[in-house]
């Protein structure tokens, strides 16, 4: 990362405007998402959706993710799922259905359409999912003893729903413009932006309690006490040294890859020479970015929250299922691991397991190795004694497995690291219910977003600054 180029670049006002524009966009978001949807007194129902959903991983995850929107229970409540949903399903379809697949190599207008079709299709699932939400949010708060929720009227649920539906159609928007300014994927951008919306809160309820000296002070070798609270300090202490060796290895697994030398053949046309060079082609550690470790944390959330439904609906025949639910799939307290409850280990394993397999499923979607190796061969690129064509389609896609596979373990351990400095800090001071999993996977999620932006930065640095070096 060059940081000269890119404090250099500040001086120029296309990169001052680009930079202002997406910061206005981000400024414009959190404003959203306090902005209540019209369905009952606000104030009320933010006090219980907190006192009643906070308490789940589901909950916690999608209120991170959301930058505090279920709390708020705005209208960007939805966020940008619905979209990204539609990229996924595209994507898939593209790889599927040939036509497609034409249509995504007819180079940008193929993708233009492809990116509009992927907005029509945003709206239904952003409807379905704003019903849906209503609905869980509501039984939830109704399991809560709570009458604040009556039943809504068909207008009342047609204006949720449409500020809702238009609160996601606004995110994607929003999203895109980030994008077209060049530094940076907007959707990421914004994710990023409400994780990191949350710190302050975090950080404030931390230095409460780390100065806390209600049950006494820290003794420096019984010469002078500190006013900071004992057991804190050493919390503290442990989880910035654990929170500082998972950032380093964070970078270093997002930035290794594998770099593959590209030789393209010497061609003459009429009096000029073509090809005859070198390029390389750079294959990540870890192609699929964060994405796994969202999408193994939401598959895994999603049944605990449906069974503590099932259980509040007070109904015994779905009474057995509902606590296999909730105890199956949910994150489990540190005090469970004691002894041989192989019940607490279910989440954690099937955490590592599904990283591992969403890392090589969405791999499978970001690098396709045909494609490459026949636009290879269309150009006149070759891997040094590797024939071109299937052999060479054949020895990328054994290199991408090699590296997703070492990649895909690593990542599946930074993921579960939380539990295990859980189970740590419960035998060694008795702390339970901090929601390390939830912080672990919101720094995957910031270190990711921030390598890749920084990333962009820097090459539209260059960009600008491009005249200073001629």
């Amino acid at each position: 990362m060059n940081w000269k180029t890119i404090f250099r670049s500040l001086k120029n006002k296309n990169m001052q405007k680009r930079l202002l524009v997406v910061l206005g966009i981000i400024v414009g978001y959190r404003f959203l998402s306090h902005v209540p949807v019209p369905l009952a007194e606000p104030t009320q129902l933010r006090e219980v959706i907190n006192s009643v959903v906070s308490g789940t991983d589901f909950g916690g995850f999608v209120n991170l993710l959301s930058g505090g929107a279920l709390a708020s229970f705005s209208i960007v409540l939805v966020g940008l799922t619905p979209y990204i949903t539609a990229s996924i399903i595209m994507q898939l379809m593209t790889q599927a259905i040939p036509r497609l697949e034409e249509l995504h190599k007819d180079g940008e207008s193929g993708r233009r359409k492809i990116n509009q079709w992927t907005r029509l299709i945003t709206i239904p699932l952003a409807i379905v999912q704003s019903i849906a939400f209503i609905f869980i949010l509501r039984q939830t708060v109704l399991a809560g003893n709570t009458t604040i929720l009556s039943d809504p009227t068909a207008i009342e649920w047609v204006v949720a729903i449409t500020a809702m539906t238009v609160g996601a159609t606004l995110l994607m928007w929003l999203g895109e413009l980030i994008t077209e300014q060049g530094i940076g994927n907007g959707i990421s951008l914004l994710i990023f932006a409400g994780i990191v919306s949350q710190l302050p809160a975090t950080f404030t309820t931390v230095v409460q309690l780390l100065f806390d000296t209600s049950s006494g002070a820290l003794s420096v070798f019984g010469w002078f006490d500190i006013p900071v609270n004992p057991v804190m300090f050493w919390i503290v202490l442990i989880l910035g040294t654990l929170s500082l060796a998972l950032l380093y290895l964070l970078v270093k697994i997002n930035e290794a890859q594998r770099v593959i030398t590209i030789n393209y053949a010497k061609r003459v046309q009429g009096n000029t020479n073509y090809g005859g060079v070198k390029s390389i082609l750079p294959i990540k550690l870890i192609a699929a970015g964060v994405i796994p470790v969202i999408f193994a944390v939401a598959f895994l959330s999603l049944p605990a929250f449906v069974g503590q439904i099932l259980r509040a609906t007070g109904n015994p025949d779905f009474a057995d299922l509902a606590n296999n639910l909730i105890v199956w799939f949910q994150a489990p307290n540190p005090g469970t691991f004691v002894g041989v409850d192989w019940q607490a280990f279910i989440y954690p394993t099937a955490y590592f397991l599904l990283v591992i397999f969403f890392t090589y499923m969405y791999t499978g979607i970001v690098f396709n190795s045909h494609e490459i190796a026949e636009n290879l061969q269309k150009q006149g690129g070759f891997i040094e004694s590797v024939r071109p064509g299937k052999t060479t389609q054949k020895f990328l896609a054994t290199a991408v497995n090699r590296l997703t596979l070492f990649g895909s373990i690593v990542l599946g351990l930074v993921a579960v690291t939380p539990f295990i400095a859980e189970y740590f800090l419960y035998h060694a001071f008795g702390v339970t219910n901090l929601n390390l999993s939830i912080g672990g996977t919101g720094l995957l999620i910031v270190v990711s977003v921030a390598l890749e932006s920084l990333r962009q930065i820097n090459s539209r640095a260059l960009m600008v600054t491009y005249d200073d070096y001629q």
